[in-house]
């Protein structure tokens, strides 16, 4: 019976945290792939180096690295020498605006990624999670607004039976 308790309150601390399973990234890989790209020789690595580093700011704790990864591929995206980068980038997009708690445009960048690569089970996965939030937050906005819409009309009633 414990268990089964436990396994309850696990899935409502879930369903508040919004746990998902996307990696996490810390500094310590984001200045090693900012040495790596400062080090980096051919324009070929550079690009390499520059994709590993997007990959780790777009994953990051910290909203200001989410931002400086968001902007980097946005600004790359139109160089993309292949469907396979457009694939990478704009997915690397959909985590970071995922991140950043922009559900909406996180979606549609998923939803390109997939039309390019319909089969792509990280792709769908994201649109998964990115779609359970979306869900998960209106929940969440309905209730808020019910119960708002509850304490004032509690509170009209409570005046009203003053008044008498």
């Amino acid at each position: 019976m414990d268990a089964k308790i436990r396994e309850f309150f696990d899935s409502v601390g879930s369903f508040f945290t919004g746990g998902d399973n996307i990696p996490w990234c810390d500094r310590d890989i984001i200045a090693g792939c900012e040495r790596e790209v400062q080090e980096s020789g051919s324009e070929e690595t550079k690009n390499e180096s520059l994709m590993r580093l997007s990959w780790a700011l777009v994953h990051s704790k910290h909203p200001e690295d989410v931002n400086r990864g968001i902007a980097m591929l946005e600004a790359s995206l139109g160089s993309s020498a292949s469907p396979l980068q457009t694939r990478e980038k704009l997915y690397l997009l959909a985590v970071g605006f995922y991140r950043n708690g922009d559900y909406s445009r996180s979606r549609q960048l998923v939803e390109q990624c997939l039309e390019i690569a319909p089969d792509w089970r990280q792709a769908q996965t994201l649109k998964k999670v990115v779609e359970d939030r979306i869900a998960k937050d209106g929940a969440i906005g309905i209730g808020i607004a019910a119960t708002a819409v509850g304490l004032l009309v509690g509170g009209i009633a409570a005046v009203v039976a003053r008044k008498k």
